[in-house]
Parts: structure tokens; sequence; C-alpha cells
């Protein structure tokens, strides 16, 4: 997981055109496409929209020079949190329909309704496109640049001081997992090696998390008291820097807004599926 968490910070730091687009840019065009896809009503316009949604994702993607596998690694990782509840769809009655036609009786008198099927494709569709988006402008925007133009879009410059020192002393911190790790590999310890009594395990491994959380107490402490001395106060917020958009950030950034309002509007307005 440690290791995952520094591989994903390496890939923002390559060179691409949609790395080296402005961090506002990304940010607008990520949650624009996001608020869009989940406005568009439960029908079946969802499934042109959402092809032209990925598609524009897999430019993007293409365009970043990175490889599918660590988009694909990333939404395994992701994907076992929504899919759940999109399988639980298909065996339950919801508001969106008014008949309901039976595909498939199971035990204990559960049934599979196929417009519950289609209600869970387009949570699927709505999903996938959501966290793509989400996936690409975490892959493609360093945490700084993007806690940058967090703040230069509006976010409270409480949130940005926070926000910024959690990510500064998040790599810290796997850093001290990272060296706890490869100290326990050192003396042969493995948590998994069924070998060794299975309480000697938990012990060492609560050993382990304990330090872990005494050290994240005392490197706290040391950075308090080194912000006061820095003339940390209530007043104090992080300095971020007034910084224009480049043609090419305003012309992409005009072309994303246009694709992702133009898409659903004309989608719905020429193709009206109603459930």
């Amino acid at each position: 997981m440690i290791e995952d968490l520094f591989f994903l910070e390496k890939q923002t730091y390559k060179k691409s055109p949609v790395h080296s687009l402005d961090a506002r840019v990304k940010i607008i065009i990520a949650f624009a496409a996001i608020i869009a896809i989940v406005a568009v009503p439960y029908s079946t316009v969802i499934y042109t929209v959402g092809a032209v949604f990925f598609l524009f994702f897999a430019l993007l993607w293409a365009a970043s020079g990175l490889s599918p596998l660590v988009y694909f690694k990333r939404l395994v990782v992701i994907l076992p949190f929504g899919i759940f509840l999109i399988v639980f769809q298909i065996f339950f009655k919801n508001p969106y329909y008014e008949n309901f036609t039976t595909i498939a009786t199971l035990p204990f008198g559960i049934e599979i309704y196929a417009e519950s099927v289609q209600f869970a494709t387009i949570l699927l569709v709505k999903f996938l496109v959501s966290v793509s988006f989400i996936i690409l402008l975490s892959s493609t925007t360093r945490t700084q640049d993007m806690l940058e133009g967090a703040g230069r879009l509006g976010l409270p410059a409480e949130f940005t001081l926070t926000l910024g020192m959690m990510l500064r002393y998040l790599y810290v911190f796997g850093y001290m997992i990272r060296k706890m790790t490869q100290s326990l590999e050192t003396r042969c310890f493995n948590p998994f090696d069924r070998a060794l009594p299975y309480r000697y395990r938990l012990e060492k491994v609560a050993y382990a998390v304990g330090t872990l959380f005494i050290r994240s107490y005392e490197q706290g402490e040391r950075t308090y008291m080194a912000m006061l001395c820095r003339g940390y106060g209530r007043e104090s917020h992080l300095y971020i820097a007034k910084k224009p958009l480049e043609r090419k950030d305003w012309v992409f950034l005009t072309a994303g807004m246009a694709l992702v309002i133009v898409t659903p509007v004309l989608a719905w307005t020429r193709f009206p599926v109603i459930l």
C-alpha cells in the first residue's frame, strides 16, 4: 500500500500535454464531468453520454503517456467500494419503474428483475465515468499543484493549510512505515508466515503499530513547535501565489467544458429515452 502511494505520486512527475496543464483546469474538467454524468436522469441516454465521456477520458489518458495498467490497477482497488451496491440493485424494485419483469428466480424467493438490471448498468456507467476522471486527475497532477489549484479556485485558506500539512506528512509517515517494514524483513519476520506462532505474530504487528502511533505523535509535536518558532498563529495561512492561465489552458478548458455540457444536452434533447 505504501509503495503504491509513492508510485502514484511518481506518475504525476512525468512530462506530457496533460501533465503540463494547469491544475485548476484539470480540477474543473474532472468535477464538471462528474456533475454532468450524475445529473443525467436515469434513462438509457446515459449509455450515449457515458460512451462519449469515457472516450474523452481515454483520449486524455493516452495523451498523458501513462500505461493502461496503471488505470486498471487503480480501478480494481476502487471498484469494490461501489460494485457491491450496484450489484444489489438487481434484487430490488426501485421507484424509477412502474412494471417489473422477472428474469430469474433464486432460492428463498429472491427474484432478479430486468428493469433492476438495467438500473444497475446505468449506475455502473455513472460510477465508472466518475471514478475514471478522478483517477486521471490524481495520476497527472502533483499533490502540491492540486492543493494550490484548489486554493486558487476558492478553497478556504483553513482547508488548504490543513490539507497541505496532511499531504506533506503523509509521505513522511509512509517512509516511517517503509523503514519499519524493512527492519522487520531484515529480521526474517513475516506476519503471514504460519510457521510462527499466531500470538507471536500478532504481538509483533501490535508493537509495530504502537510504535508508528508514538512516532506520529512525536513528529506532530516537533512539527508544531517548529511552526510556532516560525511565527505560526491563528491568522497563518498557506501562501499561494497568483498564477494566470496560459493560452493552452484556456483552449483546453473551453473545449472540455463545451464537450461536457453539450454532450448530455444533445443526447437528452435528440434521444429522450425515458425509463
